[in-house]
Formats: C-alpha cells, structure tokens, sequence
C-alpha cells in the first residue's frame, strides 16, 4: 500500500513538472489522482497501467537506489548504463576466459614437467647403475677370474715388468 501512494505521488509531481506540450499525459494522471480510493484493485490496476504508458526502454532516468533485490532481480542489466556498457563487460568477461584458460594451461605443462623430470631421474638411476655394473665386470681381477675358470685360454698374469722404450729425437 505505501509503495502504491509512493508511485503516485512520484506520478503526481511528474505531472506538475512536465512541460504542456503532452495533456493527453496530464490528464491522465490528474483523472487518476482526482479519483476516489474506494477500490484498491482499480487504484493498484490503474497505477500500473499509468507505469506501463510513461515508462520506454530509452528511458535515461537513472536508478534511483542500488539494492541486492534489484541485483539479484536482474533488474540492474535492463539499466541504460549497463546497455551502454555491454562492449566493456564482454572484453572484460573475454579477458577473465583468457586468464582462466592460460593458468589451466600453465598448471597442465608444470605436471608434464614434473612427470618429465621424474623420468629423467629414474633414466639417470639406470645409467648409473649399468655403468657402475659395467665398471665392476671390466676390473682387471674379474676378467682374470673369468679366465681362470674357462681353462680354455693361454692368457695369465705377466710376472715380468712392462718394458718402458725410450725413443730419443
């Protein structure tokens, strides 16, 4: 009831301040506010339809005050500001798509980095171990034990030193 006797008094003083080039308006609003309360569906009713006939969608009235009812209504994007502004919020809301895809992306090579330098260790490991084995198989004293056991070779330790040559120039 209150928010009725406030749009009619908005609609009353609008009526007041309007130019006189629009009667066919004023007399609407004066025939509305002349008439007596005696119905309040025909009040409400016809209070509507006065919001209907004044208000368009190039109305520059700006918003008289920001609630999260009017946020959560969706009522803030029909603002002219908003209409004004769509360009901006679509760059805006690309360049967040943006971010969000290229952290994604960014985190997705870091694990394939990590798997890779994980490999690289366990490769590493292998090497050394082969070499370390390999090391160990070409010791002098393996490959001695190894004839040994063979019997099947003329090769033994040499019991003389190695001679040394020394050629003059």
């Amino acid at each position: 009831m209150k928010e009725n006797d406030d749009i009619k008094l908005e609609f009353e003083q609008e009526a007041a301040q309007a130019p006189a080039q629009e009667p066919s308006m004023d007399s609407k609003a004066e025939e509305t506010s002349e008439r007596p309360a005696s119905k309040e569906g025909k009040r409400t009713g016809s209070t509507f339809q006065q919001i209907k006939q004044n208000v368009s969608e190039d109305d520059d009235a700006p918003v008289g005050s920001l609630t999260l009812r009017k946020i959560l209504g969706g009522d803030i994007l029909s603002a002219q500001m908003v209409r004004s502004q769509i360009w901006l919020l679509l760059l805006i809301v690309l360049f967040i798509t943006m971010s969000v895809a290229f952290r994604y992306q960014c985190q997705q090579d870091e694990i394939q980095i990590a798997k890779m330098e994980q490999q690289l260790i366990d490769i590493k490991y292998r090497a050394l171990s082969s070499s370390s084995k390999l090391t160990e198989s070409c010791r002098e004293s393996r490959v001695l034990e190894a004839l040994q056991k063979n019997h099947d070779s003329i090769l033994h330790i040499s019991t003389v030193p190695p001679y040394i040559i020394n050629i003059e120039e």
